[in-house]
């Protein structure tokens, strides 16, 4: 359905807190800043006097900080040249137009109500990926805690009940695409989107993505998804950028 860009503000005021998402993740989650080659402080964003084009930022740690789950070749090729695809492509698009000062998410949620399929894609992908990468860290995984455990379990009814859907999300996507835990207004929930899908065009606010593109683990994984998207639960999962993530959207 088409997103009412207008109607949504309380969402995108409580979605601009999330304090630690990066150049690309845009003002839906942080105000922009110029790049410079790291991300962007909070201080410095709240100077910031425009939005800057979408940024192909860092990778938050080394390429081989996540191995041996996810190797330095796969982290090479998959930030280096897809996500950079992605970026060049959504500002070539935008160069010249009415968004061209925008963040990547408001091009994203243009695009979308626009049927802009070309500018959505890129667009979003951008965001997706920029936004994945910080929904790892080194020996990460294991359980949430806090107040983000205790949604999980009142909405999933367990952890393991919400590792379970959110595997089966990323398993059951077919072709390429992402799984995502939300927060929808009064729950989270678990969701899986094909292509460059994202849960802001149904006004939902992501907390956490897996990206289950075959460029995410093939390299390590080859046909063995499944293997991968546990992997990624029990050992790679950043959960506090996940509860931060959580803290801000409620």
């Amino acid at each position: 359905r088409d997103f009412d860009w207008t109607s949504k503000p309380e969402m995108l005021k409580t979605a601009a807190a999330v304090a630690v998402a990066g150049a690309c993740v845009a003002q839906a989650f942080m105000p922009s800043a110029g790049f410079s080659g790291a991300r962007p402080s909070l201080r410095q964003a709240a100077k910031a006097d425009i939005a800057m084009k979408i940024e192909l930022a860092p990778l938050p740690y080394e390429y081989t900080a996540l191995e041996p789950k996810i190797g330095k070749q796969t982290l090479t090729i998959h930030h280096d040249k897809h996500h950079a695809k992605y970026v060049n492509v959504a500002n070539q698009m935008i160069e010249g137009t009415d968004m061209e000062g925008d963040d990547c998410a408001t091009i994203v949620m243009k695009a979308h109500k626009d049927s802009n399929a070309g500018l959505f894609n890129n667009a979003a992908q951008a965001w997706n990926h920029d936004f994945y990468w910080q929904c790892m860290k080194p020996s990460g995984g294991g359980e949430p805690t806090g107040e983000l455990m205790d949604q999980i379990k009142k909405d999933f009814g367990s952890y393991d009940e919400f590792k379970k859907q959110f595997e089966v999300a990323g398993n059951t996507a077919f072709g390429s695409g992402w799984a995502w835990l939300s927060w929808d207004g009064k729950k989270l929930v678990v969701d899986k989107t094909i292509g460059a899908g994202n849960p802001i065009t149904d006004g939902k606010t992501p907390i956490l993505t897996m990206d289950v593109w075959e460029h995410a683990y093939y390299l390590d994984y080859q046909n063995m998804r499944a293997t991968y998207a546990t992997d990624f639960v029990e050992s790679l999962v950043n959960w506090d950028f996940v509860s931060k993530n959580f803290a801000a959207a409620k």
